[in-house]
């Protein structure tokens, strides 16, 4: 699995109910706290600088309310396969019961079909536009991290914090770096 060496800014939806009391939320359709409404609204600014060629969002209501406060009457486009885990029967649940990345969870996706989805929805978007801005979750940013370090784990990226993702021939070379930072 790779991805094509194009930059694109990756964004993870504004705050929910689920990520604030620390549970998991995959295939749960949450929406935005207010907190999350607002996250996306102070991120507008910054996003409106830059002319995408594509918005990419994930079906999930939280991704799409987001890129509509965050970018007010900007066009999206709807990416299915951009879709949060399905964590199966750990829906819910509370994140110190979630199984390691690599494992299936109980009735859930596993890991490599996940990678592969993710993976094949960018690479669409990247064979089609330059420098999409992406909107979706934390899962798909771990298969980026993936792609680029070989492993999952790390930090979760913040809500609403858009990232530029710069892709390389070899995972060492990629960068990921804050837009705040790339537009200062």
């Amino acid at each position: 699995m790779t991805l094509l060496a194009k930059p694109f800014v990756f964004v993870r939806h504004g705050e929910t109910p689920l990520n604030r009391d620390r549970l998991m939320g995959g295939r749960t359709d949450a929406p935005l706290t207010e907190r999350g409404e607002q996250q996306a609204r102070d991120a507008s600014a910054l996003l409106m600088r830059q002319p995408w060629s594509v918005i990419a969002v994930s079906p999930q209501q939280r991704a799409r309310r987001t890129a509509a406060l965050a970018l007010p009457g900007a066009p999206v486009m709807v990416v299915p396969d951009l879709r949060e885990r399905d964590w199966g029967d750990l829906e819910g649940r509370p994140l110190s019961e979630q199984t390691p990345y690599e494992e299936t969870p109980p009735n859930g996706e596993g890991w490599h079909p996940f990678c592969t989805r993710v993976t094949d929805a960018l690479n669409a978007l990247l064979a089609t536009h330059d420098t999409p801005l992406v909107v979706a979750h934390s899962g798909v940013f771990r298969v980026v991290c993936y792609l680029a370090t070989g492993t999952p784990y790390g930090e979760r990226i913040g809500n609403v914090t858009p990232m530029w993702i710069l892709p390389a021939a070899a995972p060492e070379n990629w960068k990921m770096i804050p837009l705040e930072k790339m537009n200062a």
